[in-house]
């Protein structure tokens, strides 16, 4: 069976796909290279921003709080189960199925109590988006402030898993952001 990709002579079909590739990879890279590009490292930023470590500790601090509040209650639920599991011989028609239900009710509480703090919509993530929202909000104008300043065309955040194999540090604009918003800190 001949291969599609080969003519007669075996010579690759590629020649106008790869003539109209390298016409893109030029354009490109002329593109890319007429770019100043600069490198910020958001979460360095962060750690360094006092403000922003007293809200994550009072967050961290509720999420502790909701979290014990949760395992209390489930601890409730296991000896409630164990009592019910020990006794259950002993307890007839009414008595029975109040005790399952009331098991089942503090179970589904549970569930449901997890699912308002820590679900996907849930409490906490509500807390960190009224937490992370302002300082993203200053993070950018700093490093829209740096960039204009610096005549970067296109900025990168370190701090996102890019793959930054290696980085020359005249490239690195983190500290001149951080810089930016702690002389602001000291303003207000």
């Amino acid at each position: 069976m001949a291969n599609p990709l080969l003519d007669e002579s075996g010579i690759v079909k590629f020649s106008k796909m790869r003539k109209k590739l390298s016409i893109i990879c030029i354009f490109l890279i002329t593109f890319v290279s007429a770019q100043k590009m600069g490198v910020v490292d958001t979460n360095y930023i962060l750690d360094r921003l006092p403000q922003y470590q007293e809200a994550k500790k009072r967050m961290e601090s509720q999420v502790a709080a909701w979290q014990s509040d949760i395992q209390k209650k489930q601890e409730d639920l296991q000896k409630k189960k164990e009592a019910f599991e020990s006794e259950k011989i002993l307890l007839v028609g009414d008595q029975l199925k109040r005790r399952q239900k009331e098991i089942d009710d503090l179970d589904a509480e549970i569930k449901k109590l997890i699912t308002v703090r820590f679900g996907s919509d849930g409490e906490i993530n509500k807390m960190r988006s009224t937490l992370v929202n302002p300082f993203q909000d200053r993070i950018w104008n700093a490093i829209t402030t740096v960039s204009e300043k610096n005549n970067l065309g296109i900025v990168f955040d370190k701090s996102n898993n890019i793959s930054v194999m290696y980085l020359d540090k005249r490239y690195d604009y983190t500290d001149q952001v951080l810089d930016l918003l702690l002389k602001n800190e000291t303003k207000k």
